[in-house]
């Protein structure tokens, strides 16, 4: 990937080169600003074939769109440096960044779309297979294991949903209850009447022939025969970086995570900071990532042209001031001149 030098300071600096972050560094860039977008590149889709339901863009592999989205955010003036920030503090004009190679810049306002981790349950095979043939969203996988066997594994009260939601790609679905609650009457009947299997007992391990799943071994050691399994994650925000501004994850309230908590803009409790995509929402797409930074790419700029405006209208004032200041001081000198 190409990177840019990092200069000492700039109007906006993104963190995170995903999907959110270069759309929001690219609309700023349009808007005239200086920004830098700092990416780990650790994207959480890389695992992915492609990227799905963006319009468009419709299964482009996501390292290709990336490298689109930096050139164009070059295009507009934009740096992209590859690094991974260590800690942000407050500064008398906005935010000091540091770098954990030891690299600093300093920034007049922070828009943070470093995205989240999924953290899996600890089985056999289950990270290996992350993105490919184990899946956690069906609106990005579904249609490519449509008519396949599919699993669910059980893990908290969403499984239930999430083996219903999956039923709509195909007809072969099995529900591993694993350590989830046991399901209700209600949803027994529910997953009874769509005609999803369901397994009791805890998961050993995957089932792995020539790099393709094939299916899942119970503790007690039967193996049912599956071509994917769907697995809900518990998603946390990585920003670990904002503890120096007092700005940590809560819980999400889904339940499915933590996440840093802001308004409809993107503004955070801390003022100054922003942040956009899965960082913040959990459950946003590629699509809604990208949405989401161009429009709290938007609010930034709008935040210091309030700012700018602020500071012109005090300058201005000063000028006056010190202009009327100097005029009626040469009043006062004529008048005495001339014995008045």
């Amino acid at each position: 990937m190409v990177t840019e030098q990092l200069k000492n300071s700039y109007d906006v600096v993104v963190v995170g080169g995903g999907a959110a972050g270069l759309s929001g560094a690219l609309m700023l860039g349009r808007a005239r600003r200086s920004v830098v977008v700092i990416d780990a590149g650790t994207p959480r889709n890389a695992p992915a074939a492609g990227v799905h339901g963006l319009l468009g863009r419709e299964g482009m592999a996501p390292g290709e769109l990336l490298e689109l989205g930096r050139a164009e955010v070059r295009g507009y003036g934009g740096h992209v440096v590859t690094g991974e920030v260590d800690t942000v503090s407050r500064t008398d004009d906005g935010f000091a960044v540091t770098l954990s190679d030891g690299r600093t810049v300093s920034a007049r306002r922070l828009l943070v779309t470093t995205g989240l981790v999924d953290e899996l349950p600890e089985i056999p095979g289950l990270r290996d297979r992350w993105g490919h043939d184990v899946l956690h969203c069906p609106y990005c996988h579904g249609w490519e294991v449509r008519d396949q066997a599919i699993g669910v594994l059980g893990t908290g009260p969403m499984s239930v949903h999430q083996a219903l939601l999956f039923r709509q790609w195909s007809d072969d679905i099995t529900l591993f209850l694993h350590t989830m609650p046991s399901p209700t009457e209600d949803e027994f009947e529910q997953l009874a009447a769509r005609g999803i299997t369901v397994v009791k007992g805890e998961v050993a391990s995957l089932e792995i022939t020539d790099d393709r799943l094939t299916g899942v071994r119970l503790s007690d050691d039967t193996v049912v025969r599956r071509e994917a399994v769907a697995v809900m994650s518990r998603m946390v925000a990585r920003t670990d970086f904002l503890a120096g501004l007092g700005l940590r994850p809560e819980q999400h309230v889904s339940g499915l995570g933590e996440h840093i908590p802001a308004d409809p803009t993107g503004r955070t409790e801390v003022p100054g900071v922003w942040v956009a995509g899965n960082v913040t929402d959990l459950s946003a797409q590629v699509g809604g990532a990208a949405a989401a930074g161009a429009f709290a790419a938007a609010q930034i700029n709008a935040d210091l042209v309030t700012e700018e405006t602020r500071r012109a209208v005090e300058a201005y004032r000063n000028t006056f001031s010190a202009e009327n200041e100097a005029r009626v001081s040469e009043l006062v000198s004529a008048d005495r001149r001339h014995g008045m």
